[in-house]
């Protein structure tokens, strides 16, 4: 535990003390202003913290190799400790400060201003992979370069139900059970229940009460007691990786005897560390690469680990960074396409930049990019992993746009 804290310290005081140099381009060159918000000591700072990194980090490659055609990234990077008004008055300051685009955090906050960028016309690209902010008819100004979590969940419960109930003795006997777990009162951890819901419905599961398990949670028995009177066969968990790993744990000790799908927040390298025994078997969504798998880009991801933040090991950076990685990617290279057509608003970053993009790959095991001023899912296709030995190995691609088409093209989008 003693050495849990002083990593989650060396952390916060390697992301403070970016904050205090700042990421400055060199004197009287051109600059490109960049606002990020990230939480390092909120709810979600088990997770929050390593994207932090991944930003900075980034943000240095795209600099030192160009920077938006010749022009640096300025960025104004804040901690807003996962409270939506201090998102509010952060977004305010980097309209103040004339930034072209912003690198959001949580579906809360970023759902709450995204009547805001729409009106501003601000590019915000987010962590936050709602499925609400996907329909430009809606929300044109809200990016990402990830699956989004409806997608996921969908991809997930049809992994599990493509590959795992086949082989339980209850198959073809009876339906499915299933449940869900999650922080009632957190938008991010209830975005996809409607869209988990209906796939259950439609691959023929029963579904039992949702369990409200928060995300500080670290003893969950009484949830899980009560999913026991349901007997489920699986349980779906929409937190970060803290409590869900605490809910595993409790699970696997009560013996539940049920089967674990998670979100891609709960789902990475720190889920089989803290839960142990317990994880194996789990299977859950990841929107990119762990980090330092062998793809694309993941050499200069670990390059730049180690030479801005070297206080933080290797061997303890997350897909967290990877995801922080992508978004930086996206975001640049449409500002580098917005700038060549002449015009870096961000007007033109969302139409001469994301809405060009097709089939863009910018690596890290992320899915190519698809933008449209119709649909800004960037992919149907959803790779599922299991743990198994506390590593993680690819169950199912599960191809949602090619299994439903209809439903994919006339009724998933946006939520």
């Amino acid at each position: 535990m003693k050495l849990k804290k002083l990593w989650s310290k060396i952390l916060i005081f390697s992301f403070t003390m970016a904050l205090i140099m700042g990421f400055s381009p060199m004197a009287g060159a051109a600059m490109v202003k960049v606002g990020a918000l990230n939480d390092v000591t909120g709810a979600t700072s088990d997770v929050g913290k390593d994207y932090a990194l991944g930003i900075s980090d980034a943000i240095h490659y795209v600099n030192d190799t160009g920077g938006i055609n010749g022009k640096k990234i300025k960025l104004y990077q804040f901690d807003y400790g996962y409270r939506i008004p201090e998102a509010l008055t952060k977004y305010k300051l980097y309209k103040r400060l004339k930034c072209v685009a912003v690198l959001g955090w949580g579906t809360g906050d970023t759902e709450a201003l995204s009547p805001t960028v729409t009106k501003d016309k601000m590019p915000y690209v987010s962590a936050s992979y709602s499925a609400h902010l996907t329909n430009p008819a809606k929300t044109p100004y809200n990016l990402f370069a990830a699956v989004d979590y409806s997608t996921n969940a969908r991809a997930a419960i049809t992994a599990w139900f493509d590959k795992k109930w086949p082989k339980h003795p209850d198959y073809g006997k009876r339906k499915p059970r299933f449940v869900s777990s999650y922080h009632f009162a957190h938008p991010y951890c209830s975005a996809p229940i409607k869209a988990i819901k209906d796939q259950a419905k439609l691959l023929g599961f029963e579904v039992g009460p949702d369990q409200s398990v928060t995300l500080f949670a670290i003893d969950t028995k009484s949830q899980v007691l009560a999913m026991k009177d349901f007997k489920p066969d699986l349980v779906w968990h929409g937190n970060t990786t803290m409590s869900v790993a605490a809910t595993v744990r409790d699970a696997y000790a009560l013996g539940l005897g049920a089967d674990h799908i998670v979100n891609n927040w709960g789902f990475d390298e720190n889920l089989p560390r803290l839960a142990g025994k317990a994880a194996e078997g789990v299977m859950g969504a990841a929107v990119s690469a762990f980090f330092g798998n062998d793809v694309p880009m993941m050499d200069k991801v670990k390059e730049y680990a180690k030479k801005y933040n070297p206080g933080v090991p290797l061997e303890k950076r997350l897909i967290r960074t990877v995801q922080a990685w992508a978004n930086v990617l996206a975001l640049a290279e449409a500002m580098k396409r917005a700038d060549k057509a002449g015009d870096l608003s961000g007007e033109s970053i969302l139409k001469n930049g994301f809405e060009t993009m097709e089939n863009f790959d910018v690596g890290l095991g992320v899915p190519p990019l698809n933008y449209t001023g119709t649909d800004h899912r960037i992919s149907g296709k959803v790779p599922i992993y299991e743990v198994k030995d506390g590593k993680f190995q690819v169950v199912e691609v599960v191809d949602l746009k090619g299994r439903w088409p209809d439903k994919w093209a006339k009724e998933w989008l946006g939520w």
